[in-house]
């Protein structure tokens, strides 16, 4: 088992760290910005409309002056509201979107100013629990928003995203001991090394799919944007809040996309790593090169976040329950069993894990064939009663097609 080297960090001067802390910011910021242009000119195009084109040219300011609106809106505070923790809670949400950035891998070691450092704030050797850790904070700023506006709607949109992140993030967890497994170790750094020569969404390709649907749920994004559903729930936990506080929650859901698209690029997708066939050249991942590679990785998820939305409609609250604890953590569960027996019989390659994984979806496949054949044959209409009032069910003949 190779473990990683996590004598390259640490050493940085003071200046230095703080300059990559800045550029982490930096790149959060501008991806939140440049995203919410890009998902509504995305929404427009897939709808067979326009989408914003009217601020700057080709309507490429609209992010611009939507930050520029939504500061110079009054800042309302309803009057039932505890005031301490409703203008805590947009803060609570944004701190742990952008610290779990701090373990992510944008690239390998580069030289900056004349100092030799590795494209990363830091690393450890549970980085992945200690993503998991941070971005699992976020949603007490979700749930203290909608307890402390005093509302009622606000409080069943906070219920619902603590209910839905505790649901999800099983799955999500699960879906990173495969990975685990394989690499022999949680620092982010590792996984990137370990995927010199397979990517892990070949290996482990249950494990992705788990990943991808869980992450959707993890950031309350359409079809699982249940917390906010203005159905029921008017504008879920944040109808409350207007001006910069409401800015917070929507920089927080968009940095949650970021995060999570950059922890599926470095688990799954090989991290900073060049895809074939420019992985040929030599000097595909060295220098700054990586980097462009993983923001286009990171861009391609967030893409799959904005044409779900344009898509799929909203799922009911008990459909989205049933798919995380009847489907996805069973599958899960399966697949990690599948995944040890594999290493243990030193099985390693892309062809064992290609097998394991059609058993499974087999196995799923019966699973959900037996599950509906029982219901349509416990699904008998109950028998009508003249005296009820009920209206009779007529009996289903089937006519002969014989000519």
């Amino acid at each position: 088992m190779n473990y990683p080297d996590l004598t390259i960090f640490g050493h940085d001067p003071l200046w230095l760290i703080a300059v990559k802390a800045v550029g982490v910011f930096v790149f959060l910021v501008l991806t939140v910005l440049v995203a919410i242009l890009v998902e509504r000119k995305l929404l427009g195009r897939m709808q067979v409309r326009y989408g914003p084109n009217r601020v700057g040219p080709f309507g490429l300011l609209q992010s611009l002056a939507d930050g520029i609106k939504l500061a110079l809106k009054e800042g309302l505070i309803p009057a039932g509201a505890d005031k301490p923790i409703y203008l805590l809670a947009p803060i609570i949400s944004v701190i742990p979107a952008i610290l779990a950035f701090a373990v992510i891998p944008l690239g390998p070691v580069v030289s900056i100013f004349g100092h030799d450092t590795p494209l990363q704030l830091t690393d450890m050797s549970v980085a992945v629990l200690y993503i998991l850790a941070v971005t699992s904070i976020g949603v007490y700023g979700i749930v203290l928003a909608g307890w402390s506006s005093g509302s009622t709607y606000p409080l069943l949109g906070g219920l619902r995203s603590s209910a839905q992140v505790i649901s999800y993030e099983i799955a999500m967890a699960l879906s990173f001991a495969a990975v685990f497994i394989y690499s022999g170790t949680m620092s982010t750094s590792g996984i990137v090394a370990a995927q010199e020569n397979t990517w892990y969404v070949f290996l482990l390709l249950p494990s992705f799919t788990v990943y991808l649907t869980a992450m959707v749920g993890e950031t309350n994004r359409a079809p699982f944007d249940l917390p906010e559903a203005e159905g029921e729930l008017v504008g879920g936990f944040h109808t409350e809040y207007s001006s910069l506080k409401f800015a917070m929650f929507m920089l927080a859901e968009y940095i949650n996309m970021t995060t999570v698209s950059a922890l599926a690029t470095t688990l799954f997708w090989g991290g900073w790593r060049a895809p074939w066939p420019i992985s040929l050249w030599e000097q595909a991942n060295t220098g700054w090169w990586p980097l462009i590679w993983f923001v286009a990785k990171v861009w391609t998820f967030l893409f799959i976040f904005m044409w779900l939305r344009a898509t799929l409609p909203r799922l009911r609250y008990d459909q989205f329950m049933a798919l995380g604890w009847k489907l996805l953590i069973p599958v899960s569960l399966v697949w990690i069993m599948a995944v040890a027996l594999l290493r243990t019989a030193h099985l390693d390659g892309v062809v064992p894990g290609l097998i394991a994984a059609a058993a499974l979806l087999l196995v799923v496949i019966g699973a959900g064939r037996i599950r509906r054949a029982a219901i349509r044959r416990n699904a008998v209409p109950p028998p009508s009663h003249p005296e009820t009032g009920a209206f009779p069910i007529p009996p289903i003949v089937r006519e002969s097609t014989d000519a």
